[in-house]
């Protein structure tokens, strides 16, 4: 009797029911690496989107503010200048005081204070005479007697910032157009 050897060849069957552990490292490789491209992009659209928010708001607020103090400065018959950061403005018979401290707009009339901007870095008035010539001197009473005589003109130089833990500052610097006094007279 003579015995063959029979060799088995592998059964097919079996042989592709599973992956490799190399083909599992690849693919759990090429998974996180897809997994980190999604999040690096979810965490740049956030914080872009939160950085876009602080300047919409800023914009916003620089806007109205401009807006108030445009309107108030073109009606306003008499100013009365309180240091280089204060004014206050003579409207319909009312007394409106803008000022600016401790990094903030206000407007106060009727004895009420209204924050216009917030998160002031540097704030200053220009104020100008009927020739466009700056008036630049506040420094003591008599010179501002003399700019409340001379001012027909006023602009607002000011830089504003806004940040959150997550996005970098964003900052917003804002030059206002020259508001006339229409109803104050000044001669030259």
């Amino acid at each position: 009797m003579t015995t063959t050897t029979r060799s088995r060849a592998p059964d097919s069957r079996h042989r592709g029911r599973g992956f490799t552990l190399v083909e599992v490292l690849i693919g759990a490789t090429l998974g996180s690496f897809i997994l980190l491209g999604v999040l690096t992009t979810f965490l740049f659209l956030g914080r872009s989107g939160a950085n876009l928010r602080n300047y919409s708001d800023m914009e916003s607020q620089a806007r109205k503010a401009l807006e108030t103090f445009a309107e108030d400065t073109r009606q306003a018959s008499a100013v009365t200048w309180a240091s280089a950061t204060s004014v206050t403005l003579v409207v319909n018979t009312a007394n409106i005081t803008y000022a600016y401290a401790s990094g903030n707009f206000m407007r106060t009339a009727n004895g009420t204070t209204t924050t216009l901007l917030s998160g002031i870095t540097t704030f200053s008035f220009l104020a100008y005479s009927i020739t466009g010539t700056a008036i630049t001197d506040y420094s003591s009473a008599t010179a501002l007697t003399t700019a409340n005589g001379l001012t027909k003109q006023i602009q607002i130089s000011l830089s504003a910032s806004r940040a959150t833990t997550t996005v970098t500052t964003a900052s917003n610097i804002v030059l206002s157009a020259r508001y006339v006094m229409r109803n104050k007279h000044v001669t030259a």
